[in-house]
């Protein structure tokens, strides 16, 4: 059937039997194709059959869906006609592993970020209405979205409006990436029982249509309203979504094909007179049993084998340790010396490496939830009553906490430590996901102290250096496996704001940052077999540079070249030529960073290559800058 799918139109003619049979060949190809390509999986499980229901339902070539985070729209892909292209999901030049709205028309709002979707479809969804149009607009949150600020504004604002045409799918699921947490998830399991408060809801109006005396109805009609508010506030403490507006609908079994028809049924027809909730429960990674013991392991994943349910095995030579590990065990060891030492993170637990401090020391390990702008300025209050709080968030992710670390941290110079894991290019996650622009971003705030480590060694040197550093700070690593360079111990701190030379020569100056550092190096080789010799210098601070070593070594030589992972548009190497430019210094400069452009999906190597910051594009351009070129 799935193969035999021309047009997803053809859908919404299916009986409900073979709904369920397409639902079937949908999770069996996900199983098979994710298991060869790697990428988000439980996820997708999950939401199989609300999918195929919602194809069904509506005609998303002139109804509108948007699906929050876009992780979990994969069988969206399949069945809006994509299948074939599932072989190059997450490969450079392939299939996005999120939505794309220049990829399919059916992909009405692109999003790698969660707790957007309900903003996003209801500004269609008045867009619709200003320019006198008509279609339905949807919203599909979960996955941990509906912790984040951002979901309850939207939410407040569509009630506000009494929007017609518009529905919330909440798809409860337990889970983002670790288990959700916070009172809303207990607020969401006692949404359970609201299906009996419903049930009483409407036997009672059916009763009171059928009374032929209008008079007596009417009465009956109020007494009834009464009895519902009081019977409500019982049987459901808050009723948060009515209360807000929304007429609630559900909970719906996410994997009963008849029971979704249904409530989507019921939901339209309350949908013509203001906004809809319908609440879904879904298991994260149903229908295959390795991903819904562990929803958590199986979220994203590499290639596997689908039959024994296991990851496939790496090559079996020894790697170096993750930087993520590295911080991970050294902030364990430094906060079991100091108990003012907390940790903060936002629903990523183990992408941060603070799983392991949550099992040495739970009292002092918080999850926030998908909140980071919350998560910043909790940091920012613990501070003030002299913790040392460091918060452990994704590049990316950190530009929703923007404002608050600013206004909340740096304005008020509070020692609130950000380890920035995932700096730099981070490969198939694509655009959303590339720690592209924090150097560039931190670095103008006041009293901000920006660094990078060239290693894992000095990444434990600079997380001891921020925690008592006494002001705001960050810490910014790439993704993956470190350098395999021993560890000292004990461990030292960095004198602040001050670089290292590693190699010295007359005829280049090479300034690198972070994981730029050991490409500098090989280019320095290079170049040496070339016939010139190159100073390098590992700068570790983006703020405060050392003006006075970049400035010194930038008087010997004829050149000098800046190497950052990151963007080039007010980033490190913008730093270099300032502090040149102010201390009267005038020499050609070449700036190696990532061009003002969207960097696409692909693997990091690749892409490196691709921006002009990957070996072999360093050295080709950096020797033809040293002769003259570039």
């Amino acid at each position: 059937m799935l193969e035999s799918l021309a047009a997803p139109q053809q859908i919404r003619q299916f009986t409900p039997s073979q709904l369920e049979r397409l639902a079937k060949e949908v999770r069996a190809f996900l199983i098979d194709s994710v298991s060869e390509t790697g990428g988000h999986f439980s996820s997708n499980l999950g939401v199989v059959e609300l999918t195929v229901a919602l194809f069904h339902e509506f005609d998303f070539l002139h109804d509108r869906v948007v699906w929050d985070v876009g992780h979990q729209a994969y069988p969206h892909k399949i069945l809006s006609g994509r299948m074939k292209l599932f072989p190059s999901l997450r490969k450079h030049g392939g299939l996005s592993g999120f939505l794309k709205r220049d990829e399919s028309p059916y992909d009405h709002f692109g999003a790698g970020h969660s707790s957007t979707s309900i903003s996003a479809a209801l500004g269609m969804a008045k867009a619709r209405d200003l320019q006198k149009q008509d279609y339905t607009s949807i919203a599909v949150i979960g996955d941990g979205s509906m912790t984040a600020g951002q979901a309850f504004e939207g939410l407040n604002q569509a009630g506000y409006l009494e929007t017609r045409k518009f529905m919330v799918i909440l798809n409860d699921n337990d889970m983002s990436i670790n288990p959700n947490v916070g009172s809303l998830q207990g607020y969401l399991n006692q949404m359970i029982s609201g299906q009996y408060y419903r049930r009483w809801r409407d036997r009672i109006e059916g009763a009171i249509k059928v009374i032929p005396i209008k008079g007596v109805s009417r009465r009956l009609a109020q007494a009834a309203k009464w009895s519902e508010e009081a019977f409500k506030r019982i049987a459901i403490p808050g009723l948060l979504f009515e209360d807000l507006g929304f007429r609630y609908v559900g909970p719906v079994n996410g994997h009963d094909m008849g029971a979704l028809l249904k409530g989507f049924e019921e939901a339209k027809v309350w949908m013509e007179e203001g906004p809809v909730l319908l609440h879904v429960q879904t298991k994260k990674g149903c229908g295959y049993d390795p991903a819904q013991r562990d929803p958590g392991k199986w979220h994203g994943v590499t290639a596997f084998d689908a039959e024994a349910g296991e990851m496939l095995a790496s090559s079996g030579q020894a790697v170096p340790p993750s930087y993520t590990k590295v911080f991970g065990t050294t902030l364990v060891d430094l906060a079991q010396r100091d108990e003012k030492i907390v940790a903060i993170t936002a629903a990523m637990l183990d992408g941060t490496g603070l799983n392991l401090f949550q099992d040495a020391l739970p009292d002092r390990c918080f999850d926030v939830g998908i909140a980071e702008q919350h998560g910043v300025t909790f940091a920012a209050g613990m501070a003030a009553q002299g913790l040392r709080p460091i918060c452990a968030i994704y590049s990316t992710f950190l530009q929703r906490g923007f404002d608050q670390v600013l206004h909340d941290v740096c304005l008020q110079d509070l020692p609130v430590t950000f380890a920035l894991d995932r700096a730099g290019i981070v490969g198939a996650d694509g655009p959303t996901h590339h720690g592209l622009y924090d150097m560039a971003f931190l670095r103008l705030m006041p009293n901000m102290i920006v660094m990078a480590p060239k290693d894992e060694n000095e990444l434990r040197r600079m997380l001891l250096t921020a925690l008592y550093c006494g002001h705001p700070a960050a810490l910014r690593y790439p993704r993956g496996q470190g350098q395999g360079v021993p560890m000292e111990s004990p461990i030292s701190p960095l004198p602040l704001g001050k670089g290292e030379v590693l190699r010295e020569g007359v005829d280049l100056l090479m300034v690198a940052i972070g994981s730029m550092v050991a490409s500098a190096m090989e280019v320095a080789a290079h170049l040496e077999a070339q016939g010139f010799s190159s100073t390098v210098i590992n700068a570790r601070f983006v703020k405060p540079l050392d003006h006075e070593l970049v400035r010194e070594w930038s008087r010997k030589v004829a050149r000098v070249v800046t190497l950052e992972e990151g963007c080039a548009a007010g980033g490190f190497g913008s730093a270099v030529a300032e502090s040149l430019a102010e201390a009267g210094i005038v020499k050609p400069i070449l700036h190696c960073a990532v061009p003002d452009v969207i960097v696409p999906h692909g693997s990091q190597p690749l892409l490196l290559e691709e921006q002009g910051i990957g070996p072999k594009a360093l050295k080709e351009r950096i020797e033809s800058f040293l002769r003259g070129g570039e």
